[in-house]
């Protein structure tokens, strides 16, 4: 999620010379990592340089989504007293018996709380209720609950069915300790239904780690995925800098939803150069597979102060390579997505591929922040 800080802190800076070439992520798989250690970005540690070359990326066609409906579909409310008066944020899409849902955070000027709304068409949209709420008797929700996805089918052309664990649904949520947007440092904790509406959630899974500088400042989206037995959570996170830090993206597993260890060579996906569409952040991964791949989208924040989906593939979670084209682009001036065209959700109905995506027009503190959709054929 990009707050008020996240917006500003690269305010001055000189606009982006062009993307180039992303540069290749450092990470490997966990048999790779061993001996030696190599200092990374902001002399973080991170595994052993590779000398061989990733497989060639395969043809990117299945992924793109080049035509935006161009329309909001999910607003801020407007309404006084409601969770998402102000702004709405983060969709997280999926299908489930025949119908298909997003979960959505909405912003009231003290927090964030989670909704969900319901559709027929995967282009209009109904709101359904708050479905996780704050608790001022909890410290660690005292101010604000965003639900960041639910185990779901992780096919890039699945339906997005959700899958449940023990007869119950799994969601990832995420937290900030103080009132306002993003205030203080994140944590990620677990969430289990029956039903969608009522959620239990667990104590804190991941808390910023001090010893590790990629994360050290907080914790932010957590996506769950399960595969060949073993759940994984992709996470971004950021440094513990006040003003100019960056946000990359890591990788946390566990066996039994219980007993979670981050990968001892994350960040996974660091933050590009100076030129790069990711030059500050790599954030707010979405994880789906495509034969043997996986696929991160992700979006970049960049030097010239917008923020883009972009995508990274690799055979390995471990092992991804940045694909050197924008996946979703900011509009043009005085469009719904003018200053932010980011953090991505992929569904696939009617052999066609959706993405849903967090459009910001306008400047903070007078942006308007919502929800809208591109997909792979014209609307």
């Amino acid at each position: 999620m990009v707050d008020q800080h996240r917006r500003t802190l690269l305010t001055g800076l000189l606009a982006a010379a062009g993307a180039g070439w992303m540069a290749e992520s450092r990470a490997v798989p966990p048999s790779a990592v061993a001996g030696a250690r190599v200092a990374g970005p902001d002399g973080m540690s991170g595994p052993p340089a590779r000398r061989d070359r990733p497989p060639s990326l395969p043809d990117i066609a299945p992924f793109r989504t080049p035509y935006k409906l161009g329309r909001r579909i999910l607003s801020r409310s407007g309404v006084p007293g409601s969770f998402d008066r102000l702004k709405v944020d983060c969709p997280f899409v999926f299908e489930n018996d025949g119908r298909y849902y997003m979960t959505y955070v909405g912003f009231d000027g003290i927090g964030y709380q989670t909704g969900l709304a319901e559709s027929d068409d995967l282009e209009h949209w109904r709101r359904a209720g708050l479905i996780l709420r704050r608790d001022a008797n909890n410290p660690v929700i005292r101010y604000n609950i965003a639900l960041m996805s639910i185990l779901r089918e992780d096919g890039l052309h699945s339906k997005g069915s959700l899958v449940k664990v023990d007869g119950r649904y799994v969601a990832t949520w995420f937290a900030c300790p103080h009132p306002g947007y993003e205030q203080g440092p994140g944590v990620i904790g677990l969430a289990f239904s029956p039903d969608l509406y009522h959620w239990e959630i667990t104590e804190p899974i991941l808390r910023p780690d001090p010893h590790l500088p990629w994360e050290a400042g907080g914790l932010y989206k957590a996506y769950l995925i399960e595969n060949g037995g073993l759940y994984y959570i992709f996470y971004n996170a950021k440094t513990n800098h006040a003003t100019d830090w960056h946000e990359q993206i890591g990788i946390a597993t566990s066996p039994d939803l219980k007993t979670w260890t981050r990968y001892p060579g994350n960040p996974i996906l660091r933050h590009g150069g100076p030129s790069a569409w990711d030059a500050r952040f790599a954030s707010d991964p979405c994880v789906l597979r495509w034969g043997p791949w996986w696929g991160v989208y992700y979006y970049g924040f960049a030097d010239d102060g917008h923020a883009r989906d972009l995508l990274a593939l690799g055979t390995s979670p471990y092992h991804l390579t940045k694909v050197p084209q924008i996946m979703l682009n900011v509009g043009p001036p005085g469009s719904i997505d003018d200053d932010f065209a980011h953090k991505p959700s992929i569904i696939y109905a009617d052999d066609t591929l959706y993405q849903f995506y967090c459009c910001v027009s306008g400047k903070w503190p007078h942006d308007d922040r919502a929800i809208s959709v591109a997909r792979s054929r014209p609307w």
